[in-house]
């Protein structure tokens, strides 16, 4: 169960989180909470799976801590944003920025990808400048596309991608597949060139067999 430690070299440095991201501060970081852009904005987070309220910590004196602290087991992983470019992410997949780094909504652009891909109509934007940490189910998994290469993923072990790759969904192929292979009818395409990220746990799977050893009442 990992969790990030920021120190703040001086006064005046920041990080955000989505409300209740925050796992232990010492003294000289104060906390603000607001919508982050606006309500609409906030409410546009919110069909993206986090939250409506962000809360920013910003050091009154240089040597504060602050740690955010993954909500599943797994891995949590620093992306700079100036070498890697915008990305987009699945809902959750967000843990904490700097104030520089902003975090929109990211429409699907062809209706196939939002009903069958796993993750609706509406992705994360992450953008700007600086460092985010992105909160990974399991084990990372980083492939590095080619110009036309492809790589198709069940679609809750998807992590992130860089803007711009196409991103579609394909039927699995075959009726025995897929009425017999037991995974899914639908599977996420990404076309390079660029960075894919891979989770080796879909958490939403793993949910789904904890559930079935819990007796009905």
């Amino acid at each position: 169960m990992p969790a990030v430690e920021v120190m703040f070299d001086q006064a005046g440095e920041g990080m955000y989180t989505q409300s209740g991201g925050m796992a232990w501060m010492s003294e000289g970081v104060v906390m603000e909470t607001s919508t982050r852009g606006g309500f609409f904005k906030g409410m546009g987070r919110v069909f993206a799976g986090e939250s409506l309220f962000m809360a920013s910590y910003s050091a009154v004196k240089p040597g504060a801590i602050i740690a955010f602290a993954s909500t599943v087991a797994g891995e949590i992983l620093p992306i700079d944003l100036a070498t890697n470019g915008p990305m987009i992410c699945q809902k959750g997949a967000f843990l904490c920025a700097q104030p520089t780094v902003q975090l929109n909504v990211a429409f699907t652009k062809k209706i196939s990808a939002g009903l069958f891909g796993g993750e609706g109509f509406i992705l994360e934007e992450i953008a700007g400048t600086g460092i985010c940490f992105l909160e990974i189910d399991g084990d990372k998994v980083i492939k590095d596309l080619a110009p036309g290469e492809v790589i198709k993923v069940d679609t809750g072990n998807v992590v992130g991608f860089q803007k711009g790759m196409s991103y579609e969904i394909e039927t699995v192929k075959g009726l025995k597949n897929k009425l017999l292979g037991g995974e899914g009818l639908f599977l996420t395409r990404l076309v390079g060139p660029g960075r894919v990220i891979l989770q080796t746990q879909n958490f939403a799977e793993f949910a789904g067999r904890v559930a079935g050893f819990i007796p009905a009442r």
